[in-house]
């Protein structure tokens, strides 16, 4: 029998429960084993859930009871499931986690930790919710020369962007109607600032790369600044704003960001829509695997869980492990990053543009100036627009192009 304590009973630790009482039998044939939910850990009672007798409010007795066999993380945030983990994996006990924020900060820490005491520390949950895409990038695609890892991470943002380009929205009028409908939290500022898909961008990185780049060195901006003239101006040349995360790989070194993007009807990326998430692999020979699907919630979340208590009762220490290494030895500065760039001006002249930035491509707007450039580096556009301020004329809006 496998003996599990779940640490943390809210929407994804009541899935984990659930899914595995619900689909006993799929899970049973699939692991092999039986398996006992001994404890769940919670500041909390709860006297009508069924699991009521399970529940325990100190994590020693989870520690010191040496039948159980691994512990899943579900709580959220860096601490305490820093110190919870790193007891766990000392005990001798296997840690999965969905927690995208402590794998980010310190799963190099937790990996090194797992195979001195060979156990295994699995974190298929961290990214994209139900979307299998941490198993495939260790066992499937590594062995590729991956030249980008790219997605749209976080299904809040990619809802509100959908609402905003589908009924003409503004981002406020979008914002409210996810927090209404459950797909935002009442603070919603770890989406929309970028914050969510920073932690995703780095795990995914670290898996291509092997080095684990801090997430305060990632080059990190949201949506709060999209307007709705935006987005009307690309839609006139055919193309949709994402929020993307993004870690370029190349001889020279490593490129990670997460910043809205404007994309071609061309880009596969630009079909996903709502609360949905995908993750594209591209590199040789491969070309270009994409992954897709919820990104969210109590049941995809649960789902990557159970799957990673799956694997460790099928394989134990055996399945694919990655390497990281916390390191950003090998980041380039973003100022050299290139890129095409939609921007909108207020004031000023189309031969005061062209002055700043050469040739562009002009779209028509109301009461503005929007156009898009030719590929520059960060540092080159930030000249030409300093050049256009330093004339008195407003910058709008500035959205890079993929």
């Amino acid at each position: 029998m496998t003996n599990i304590a779940i640490l943390g009973f809210g929407v994804v630790g009541g899935g984990v429960a659930k899914l595995i009482t619900d689909n006993y039998k799929e899970v049973l044939r699939l692991g092999g084993d039986e398996i006992n939910i001994k404890y769940i850990l919670d500041l909390r009672d709860f006297p009508d859930s069924p699991f009521a007798d399970k529940v325990v409010h100190s994590f020693d007795v989870i520690a010191e009871d040496p039948e159980v066999d691994t512990v899943i993380e579900v709580m959220g945030g860096s601490h305490p499931a820093y110190e919870y983990t790193i007891r766990a994996l000392e005990a001798g006990k296997n840690v999965i986690t969905s927690n995208k924020e402590v794998v980010a900060n310190f799963g190099d820490e937790f990996l090194n930790i797992a195979e001195k005491k060979n156990v295994s520390y699995r974190f298929e949950a961290s990214v994209g919710g139900g979307i299998p895409v941490i198993s495939p990038m260790i066992s499937c695609v590594g062995q590729n020369k991956i030249s980008e890892v790219r997605g749209i991470l976080n299904g809040t943002t990619n809802y509100i962007l959908t609402k905003m380009f589908t009924f003409g929205d503004s981002f406020e009028e979008s914002l409210k109607d996810a927090q209404e409908k459950g797909f935002a939290e009442r603070n919603p500022d770890a989406d929309i600032l970028g914050t969510d898909a920073c932690r995703k961008i780095a795990i995914l990185g670290a898996l291509a790369t092997g080095n684990l780049i801090p997430t305060d060195k990632i080059h990190t901006e949201g949506i709060t600044k999209i307007r709705g003239e935006d987005v009307e101006a690309s839609a006139k040349v055919g193309l949709k704003i994402k929020l993307l995360g993004r870690c370029i790989i190349s001889d020279k070194g490593v490129q990670i960001m997460v910043a809205p993007f404007m994309l071609r009807d061309s880009e596969a990326l630009s079909t996903v829509s709502g609360v949905y998430n995908a993750i594209e692999v591209v590199g040789e020979p491969i070309k270009s695997a994409m992954f897709y699907g919820p990104g969210a919630g109590a049941g995809p979340t649960a789902s990557a869980v159970v799957g990673d208590l799956m694997q460790i009762m099928q394989s134990g220490t055996k399945c694919a492990k990655p390497v990281m290494n916390k390191t950003d030895e090998h980041l380039l500065p973003f100022s050299d990053f290139e890129s095409q760039s939609y921007i909108a001006v207020k004031g000023g002249c189309e031969n005061c543009v062209k002055g700043a930035f050469g040739e562009v491509q002009f779209i028509d707007a109301d009461g503005e100036i929007a156009f898009i450039t030719a590929k520059m580096s960060e540092a080159k556009t930030e000249e030409a627009l300093k050049a256009l301020s330093d004339k008195g004329i407003e910058i709008k809006s500035r959205i890079r192009l993929l």
